[in-house]
């Protein structure tokens, strides 16, 4: 699933590609807005929240998209060959006298009224890279259930808006324990500093080709933990595991990080 900094990049290709301009195509593929058509209108911005992708047109209309595992937006020149998949995979074209935006496997898709935003996204918490970022409120959404394991309450987008898989086994290790341990259990001022880590990488992250939350340069070494099952912490050594948490894949280094495992979740 695409991070909020993946999903701030494309808000940005779309937003360059279609703000500003009139569509001249418009297609829907999905049955319950099949019919509409927005050829006319104006793209007026393309705002990411969250995980989330709002392109706003002039007459107070959203399209409101989400990519989760597999959805993707292509941006070609009009009249370029569409190259993001099979044709039977798209499920929306807006297009003007410049560019094409292409939208791939999309599970959500919903034209929406503007003014009903805040019914698909108001449940969101502090968005990691939105203008109203709140981090003691992040914090306290985090900590709100101690008996929560941390992996969890990172992933749930009640809390903090932009934090996936990746970032999650990241955000564990450089904080020292692992993605089980119950939040209220983190030591003093851990929380603060895993919120005010998540907003830094993400920050840093949203302008870059490649996501990197090490400082070394090397490429293999770009990530601490994540999808290095089985190969040596750049830290310690040790072999980085890989266990399941809920239904998603988590990593960790048990040589670094303190705390249950997945592998023995009762065990310290």
């Amino acid at each position: 699933m695409p991070e909020g900094d993946t999903v701030w990049q494309t808000a940005r290709r779309l937003h360059s590609a279609l703000a500003g301009r009139v569509l001249t195509r418009s297609d829907l593929r999905v049955p319950r807005f099949a019919t509409a058509d927005l050829t006319g209108r104006a793209v007026l911005d393309v705002t990411p929240r969250g995980k989330h992708l709002l392109t706003r047109f002039d007459g107070g209309l959203t399209l409101h998209s989400h990519l989760r595992m597999e959805g993707s937006w292509r941006v070609f020149a009009t009249g370029e060959r569409w190259r993001g998949g099979p044709a039977h995979q798209i499920r929306a074209v807006l297009g003007n006298e410049e560019h094409t935006a292409v939208g791939y496997r999309l599970p959500v898709l919903e034209l929406i009224r503007t003014a009903d935003e805040q019914d698909v996204v108001g449940h969101l918490g502090p968005d990691l890279l939105g203008p109203d970022w709140d981090p003691a409120e992040a914090v306290r959404r985090l900590t709100a259930d101690p008996t929560r394991a941390l992996g969890e309450a990172l992933l749930d987008q009640r809390n903090l808006a932009g934090i996936g898989n990746v970032y999650k086994s990241e955000l564990a290790f450089l904080a020292a324990v692992t993605p089980w341990l119950p939040v209220g259990e983190l030591p003093s001022g851990v929380p603060e500093r895993l919120v005010a880590t998540a907003h830094r990488l993400l920050e840093a992250n949203k302008d870059r080709p490649d996501r990197r939350t090490t400082t070394t340069r090397q490429p293999a070494h770009h990530l601490h933990v994540y999808g290095r099952e089985h190969r040596p912490c750049l830290r310690c050594g040790a072999a980085i595991h890989r266990a399941e948490l809920g239904e998603r894949v988590t990593y960790w280094c048990p040589g670094c990080q303190k705390g249950p495992s997945g592998e023995s979740p009762h065990t310290n």
